[in-house]
């Protein structure tokens, strides 16, 4: 198991592959910027300078609220130059979210976007955090840009496997966000281990849409491709309709993507768009056979599905089918492993049973550190043992004979109607694609028979033509089992998510 570090790997890399493309931005205008490594090992030189003129050195949180830019990895990079870590946060964090976030970390530095910097002051207000105000493009990271003050930072601080590297904040889809704690070797690790799961090779390039801020773009793009010297093609935002043109446009051979926004890119894409030519796609959570199908085709290639969360670092498991299918998350990878625990942690579940999946590691490796100041929900997540450290997840999945795993849906969207297990998640995957829906959203309504019942809040393709409550109960009566299929259909005009697609349920009332 690794015991490098993040710094040591990109050190590594740009001195191998100095002349090889590691950044390509496409801006919103459409305008395309691009780096090689050794370009951008400079502008990460120039940025750990701003930094430790603004006060930043080993051990320092900097908090960093900013779209897909360059300036977003010069300042996780230089972060890591200076054994700082990074506290990336969703850049449309409310001022009171932004005040939250700066209690909690207590930054040396806060970077945003010049437009919102407003509500990020507002935020900061209570504490004496310096703030650096960005445009979000190119110009942020050139030699006059404000990125650019003090001198460059050529020689790296010493630093440790286990030296924090970031900080990032879960979803808060059903809960106050947690601070996953990583260091590191996390992402060293990250980085060596996703490079092998997809065979990454140096002429390889990733197109990264989904939000910097998170852990996949971080996790299954950046890092791998900094480990082999592969190239990134970064946008600035996610175009559902301009996705698999920016794609052709930009020459990417990988991508990664939730399933919402693949929902999202088969809505919108023009009917008689070229198809791609891609090498590999992974997609996580639920897919409808037919969605998954019509993707593969767009896309050139059979999408991959994986199981990972920020906690896991690294994915647990992939599917591992010939072809790859619509359903499964497959194995845990070589080096990896997971049970399957019955309701209750009562040994482990039957085949084909939903139970809580728990994956062994060693935190601060391929486990993240901890959660940030929090020791009770940290010793509630670990359970140590002789072989190692158990996870709890709080995701359910099912194995089937084979052991191959499917996923269901977080312990609390797998609901019992008249005591059958329903996975709101497979509902929704389902319901997607029903005559006149665009996306879907199911929650559970109590029912003095049932005990509980699915409802379903639709978002129409066409809300001049919306579908009607009657024709999608007999699409359900043809495509779902009686216990899953939704008692009451209530038309939306969107569904409340989080930034990368997850539905936010709680602020869907069932009383509607």
């Amino acid at each position: 198991m690794t015991t490098e570090t993040f710094q040591s790997i990109w050190d590594s890399t740009v001195r191998e592959h100095t002349d090889n493309s590691f950044l390509v931005f496409r801006s919103e205008s459409g305008s395309v910027s691009d780096w090689t490594y050794g370009e951008f090992d400079t502008v990460v030189a120039r940025t750990a300078g701003a930094l430790r003129e603004a006060g930043v050195g080993p051990g320092s949180p900097v908090h960093v609220a900013l779209r897909n830019c360059p300036a977003f990895i010069a300042l996780w990079l230089a972060a890591a130059r200076l054994g700082a870590w990074l506290v990336p946060v969703d850049p449309a964090s409310a001022a009171r979210d932004v005040a939250s976030q700066i209690r909690r970390v207590r930054p040396v530095l806060g970077v945003c976007a010049a437009d919102r910097a407003a509500a990020y002051k507002e935020g900061a207000a209570e504490t004496a955090t310096v703030v650096i105000e960005l445009a979000e493009d190119a110009s942020d990271i050139s030699a006059e840009g404000p990125l650019a003050a003090g001198a460059p930072v050529e020689k790296p601080n010493p630093v440790k496997p286990f030296d924090r590297a970031a900080v990032m904040f879960t979803s808060g889809t059903t809960s106050e966000p947690k601070g996953v704690v990583l260091t590191q070797a996390n992402y060293a690790h990250v980085a060596e281990t996703m490079a092998k799961v997809t065979r990454l090779q140096s002429q390889h390039r990733w197109h990264v849409t989904l939000p910097l801020f998170h852990a996949n773009a971080q996790y299954y793009c950046f890092a791998p491709a900094i480990a082999v010297g592969a190239s990134v093609a970064l946008s600035a935002a996610f175009s559902a309709s301009g996705w698999v043109s920016h794609a052709r446009e930009l020459g990417v051979t990988h991508a990664s993507l939730f399933a919402a926004p693949i929902r999202m890119i088969l809505a919108r894409c023009a009917p008689d768009e070229q198809p791609l030519n891609l090498e590999h796609i992974w997609f996580a959570q639920s897919l409808g056979a037919e969605h998954y199908e019509q993707f593969a085709q767009l896309a050139g290639t059979r999408p991959r599905q994986l199981y990972g969360m920020t906690e896991t670092v690294a994915i647990v498991c992939a599917d591992t089918s010939d072809p790859f299918g619509h359903d499964v998350i497959g194995t845990p990878l070589p080096g990896r492993r997971a049970l399957v625990c019955a309701p209750g942690g009562s040994g482990i579940a039957a085949p084909d049973e939903p139970g809580e999946l728990r994956v062994l590691g060693t935190p601060g490796v391929d486990l993240f550190s901890g959660y940030l100041d929090d020791e009770q929900t940290t010793a509630e997540a670990f359970r140590h043992t002789e072989e190692g450290t158990w996870f709890a997840t709080g995701d359910l999945v099912s194995a089937n004979i084979d052991g191959v795993l499917r996923f269901v849906g977080r312990v609390d969207d797998v609901i019992k109607v008249s005591g059958e297990n329903v996975s709101l998640t497979e509902v929704e995957a389902a319901v997607a694609q029903a005559p006149g829906v665009l996306e879907v959203a199911v929650v559970a309504q109590p029912d003095p028979m049932r005990d509980v019942v699915p409802v379903a809040y639709v978002v129409a393709r066409d809300p001049h033509n919306p579908p009607h409550a009657d024709d999608l109960t007999e699409w359900a009566s043809h495509n779902l089992s009686p216990a899953a299929r939704p008692r009451q259909w209530n038309l939306i005009d969107e569904l409340p998510r989080t930034s990368v697609g997850k539905i936010r349920r709680f602020r869907l009332p069932a009383d509607q």
